[in-house]
């Protein structure tokens, strides 16, 4: 039977929870700008975004996801890139 976590496991648990969620705040931020930038025209001529733009952000959204969970993997598994 495993023992229960003491304090300082705890604390370290919490640190490393609280890394992750500034980590994951700032990635989601970094890629809202870098896509907004990207594909949204500086001068608004709508309310709302249209097919092209919608189009845009879903491709770049989804570039940016695939592209920061391969950078994961290869940092995870110690291999040099390809």
């Amino acid at each position: 039977m495993a023992a229960p976590p003491s304090a300082l496991d705890k604390e370290q648990i919490f640190g490393m929870a609280e890394k992750e969620m500034e980590y994951r705040v700032e990635l989601f931020n970094k890629m809202t700008q870098t896509c907004f930038n990207k594909c949204v025209e500086n001068r608004y001529k709508e309310s709302e975004l249209n097919m092209g733009e919608n189009s845009c952000i879903d491709r770049c959204v989804s570039k940016y996801w695939h592209v920061t969970n391969l950078i994961g993997q290869l940092l995870g598994s110690g291999k040099p890139p390809m």
